[in-house]
């Protein structure tokens, strides 16, 4: 098992740097495609291409998006789930604009259907089949169009490929005849199809028939953007070129890139003629990166920031809040991107020579250390913003000022070094967008403290690599001198460009250095140690019963920096498991969640919040963690609790049966439970005996005289021997009663429990508490549907196998007759495939091993 997690990690940690291998590679391609032309000759063909052109691949960017659209509306009336229009477009769009500029685009979509859907009212289930049916459309519409274009258009491969075939018309066979079977499935294929655990239900013949024209539709629109930028009389039909789109669009997906950027490109270059003008067809493919990639990300984040503004504006129903809430979490990460992309322009912008015509006037006004400094500033706050977006996405609060600053000195030197209207213009739309988002960013933590992934790393590397590739591309008629590093003057652009890489570069290092010196992460203690003072004093102070949980001397603790709050947690594997919200006051909360988060992430782990409760969820949502709901927790209200009237008749009747049968009831304090240590202990190993069980841990108490003496105990007695007893939870300012270990001798009579319960439950009123707390009733109101996600379907298993355990079922029953409150809770973790694996390790944690699991 533990071979099979250190696999998982190392290939989470090879698939970003085989996508920058790849990105490598395309580089070097591109390098030797272009070795005998010149920067200018590029420039000059961006600027050749004419407004109508540029008009037209708009248009026809336009109708791609919408035709994508298509995919989301199809699905839902699958699923037969009514969506207004507009919510679809919205969630779609947003979802395509920002999965098309990231690597694994299929997670990053359905993440962004995951937030936005749950918000207007769709199922998990109902989003998974959404996601599924989006995946399927888009590679559909794949095969059906490059099936027939290699069919009836086939494309002759270079023969340095050195590939078995000549042409790629068996491939298009292949793919027409896939879609084919796949529509004729639809067709008489009437029965769902069974994958182990999973149901699936196909659509009509009329939905997949029209999934496959709207999805050869979409590639065939995002063909034609790119076609139309290409010079006229461009010497390639439609068809022809539009096989080579298709091959580099696919290269482009599978090396998981972002953006399939410099490996769409090199194969494009491979594989277009070679009497076609290559400076022509790259300088078409850069507008064509810039309408077709980042103009619908821009527009998605002002979207997205309007949105923003009108909700601090206008009042909203409980509805629109939920939306609200799933764009916020969804809006972070876009900013982030968004930033990212702003630092790179930067960096690109400044490793080629000025090409604007007011740059004779500029150097002629200012003086030139004023454009030396415009110009390497403008490359350090690059990469700068660079480092920033990982911060923002992190949501501390020291990012957003800083990007704020950045932003705002980049729209400054990047106007002032060459009059860059571009690269200005994204940059103010950013700073617009990110104004009014102050309150996102609430983390008051040190920017060193978050620790960058391998997929951050590499986009970074990625980046730096193009800025520098870029620049000795440009100026490679340039001979290199030592004294170029000392020359200025306005018309050298190369030693500008050498001394703004070396400044980024040594900005990336610094910081690198910065975190290395940092001081070392927290390494969590082994657990079973003495409890400290420190925790049972900020236990006695929580307003909640469960904290006591924490005196079990079986979980670690991480505390807070002013030490006024802590996490209980449990270690099983590659999973750290809190047990709870934190214990403290709850403004302590937030940065002690990411600060446990980014301590799991520091040693490879995954975090999991396990009975979390419903009332600060928004700490977790916030953290991007899906919520599975657990069950429920019963409350009973002790300011109006007594035995009289008819609900609560059958207790009433069980408590004076037994106290005329000479049953009593008293409480021990803790400091006289050693002298009852010996009695109860037999008790507890006669009622494990009976239940056939062990001993469990972490969310459940065992018995431990030390753990005991923390407590006052309910006994109850007959002719004076003890038959059962109860330790009693008790939080600060008399808000909640609870119980754990509660035993009886296996000759109680019946309704013993019942008993120790409402004689508990008086005492607590008459003591002045204000609520008992009965516990969790496990697992209620899980999907089990046909088509519910496995963790569901797994956790319902767990449920009827538990049951004969613990009777969960009746378990719900039995509190239920004390007329309680229900509050859900809930475990917060990532969602996907690691969730089977989550709640795996979280029941050997309780249960002291997979063993336990398995044995009682």
């Amino acid at each position: 098992m533990e071979r099979a997690q250190m696999k998982t990690v190392n290939l989470k940690r090879i698939i970003p740097f085989f996508g920058l291998a790849l990105f490598i590679l395309a580089v070097g391609v591109l390098y030797h495609q272009l070795h005998t032309y010149r920067l200018h000759d590029i420039i000059v063909q961006v600027n050749a291409i004419s407004p109508a052109r540029i008009g037209w691949a708009l248009v026809f960017t336009v109708c791609s998006y919408l035709t994508m659209t298509g995919y989301d509306m199809l699905a839902l009336r699958y699923i037969q789930h009514d969506l207004p229009t507009a919510r679809t477009v919205l969630t779609a769009f947003v979802s395509y604009a920002f999965s098309n500029n990231v690597s694994l685009a299929m997670v990053a979509g359905a993440s962004v259907r995951y937030h936005l859907y749950s918000a207007w009212g769709l199922s998990a289930v109902e989003i998974t089949q959404v996601v599924l049916f989006c995946s399927a459309s888009l590679w559909l519409g794949y095969c059906a169009l490059s099936g027939l274009v290699f069919t009836f258009q086939p494309l002759s491969l270079p023969q340095s490929l050195h590939w078995p075939l000549s042409t790629m018309q068996p491939l298009g066979i292949l793919l027409l005849a896939l879609t084919v079977l796949y529509w004729g499935l639809t067709l008489w294929g009437k029965k769902p199809w069974t994958f182990k655990a999973w149901r699936f239900v196909s659509p009509n013949w009329k939905i997949s028939g029209v999934q496959i024209v709207v999805a050869a539709a979409d590639w065939l629109l995002a063909g034609a953007v790119l076609y139309v930028l290409l010079p006229a009389p461009f010497p390639m039909g439609f068809a022809h070129f539009l096989g080579i789109f298709l091959i580099a669009q696919s290269a482009g997906i599978i090396s998981q890139v972002p953006g399939g950027l410099g490996v769409f490109e090199s194969v494009l270059l491979l594989l277009t003629p070679a009497a076609l003008d290559v400076p022509q067809v790259l300088g078409t493919l850069v507008v064509y990166r810039g309408i077709y990639y980042l103009l619908p990300l821009l527009v998605a984040a002002v979207l997205l920031g309007i949105e923003e503004l009108l909700r601090q504006r206008v009042l909203y129903t409980r509805i629109q809040s939920l939306a609200a809430g799933a764009m916020e979490t969804l809006f972070i990460p876009l900013l982030s991107l968004v930033v990212f992309v702003g630092g790179a322009i930067l960096m690109f912008s400044g490793a080629i020579p000025a090409v604007s015509q007011p740059l004779a006037y500029m150097n002629s006004e200012l003086p030139l250390p004023f454009l030396e400094l415009s110009h390497f500033l403008s490359s350090l706050v690059g990469m700068g913003l660079l480092l920033l977006a990982r911060g923002l996405q992190r949501r501390l609060d020291g990012a957003y000022v800083l990007a704020l600053g950045l932003l705002a000195l980049g729209i400054v030197t990047s106007f002032l070094r060459d009059f860059d209207y571009g690269a200005t213009a994204v940059l103010l739309v950013v700073l617009l967008v990110l104004l009014p988002c102050r309150r996102f960013f609430y983390r008051r933590a040190s920017l060193l403290s978050e620790t960058f992934t391998f997929g951050w790393l590499v986009a970074i590397a990625i980046v730096l690599i193009s800025s520098i590739e870029l620049g000795l591309f440009a100026f490679r008629h340039v001979e290199y001198r030592h004294e170029l590093w000392w020359q200025f003057s306005a018309s050298e652009a190369a030693p500008r460009f050498l001394r703004a890489t070396v400044g980024s570069m040594a900005l990336a290092l610094g910081v690198g250095i910065a975190r290395l010196l940092r001081p070392a992460p927290y390494r969590p203690a082994p657990a079973g140690v003495a409890v400290p003072e420190s925790v049972a004093a900020i236990v006695r102070q929580s307003p909640s019963s469960t904290a006591n949980l924490a005196l079990l001397g079986d979980k670690q603790f991480l505390f807070n920096a002013n030490r006024q709050a802590f996490i209980m947690f449990g270690v099983v594997g590659k999973t750290w498991v809190a047990m709870g919200d934190p214990v403290g006051p709850p403004e302590e909360w937030s940065e002690l969640l990411w600060q446990f988060r980014q301590a799991a992430s520091d040693h490879g782990a995954r975090a999991v919040f396990y009975e979390v409760g419903h009332e600060h969820l928004h700490f977790y949502i916030d953290m991007g963690l899906s919520l599975l709901k657990l069950g429920e927790e019963a409350r009973v209200s002790l300011d109006d609790f007594s035995l009289e009237g008819r609900a609560r008749r059958k207790l009433r009747y069980i408590h004076r049966k037994l106290v005329k049968s000479g049953y009593g009831f008293e409480i021990v304090e803790p400091f006289s439970i050693g002298a009852y240590a010996d009695t109860l202990r037999a008790i507890s190993d006669a009622w494990l005996k009976e239940k056939n069980t062990r001993e469990k841990g972490f969310s459940l108490g065992f018995f431990d005289p030390a753990y005991l003496q923390y407590f006052p105990v309910g006994l109850v007695r007959f002719q004076n021997e003890i038959i059962a007893f109860a330790n009693i939870w008790q939080s600060d300012g008399f808000h909640e009663l609870s119980v754990d270990l509660m035993r009886h001798r296996p000759d109680a009579p019946n309704g013993v429990m019942d008993f120790l319960f409402v004689e508990m439950m008086l005492w607590g009123r008459a003591r002045g508490f204000h609520w008992f707390n009965l516990g969790l009733a496990p697992l209620n109101g899980m999907e089990t549907k046909d088509m519910a996600p496995f963790w569901h379907r797994f956790s319902d298993f767990v449920m009827h196998i538990g049951d004969h355990f613990y009777n969960f079922q009746g378990l719900r029953a039995y509190k239920e007759k004390f007329n309680p409150v229900w509050r859900p809770k809930y475990l917060a973790a990532r969602g996907g495939l690691s969730l089977p694996r989550t709640l795996t390790d979280i029941g050997a944690l309780i249960s002291g091993g997979l063993k336990g699991m398995l044995l009682k």
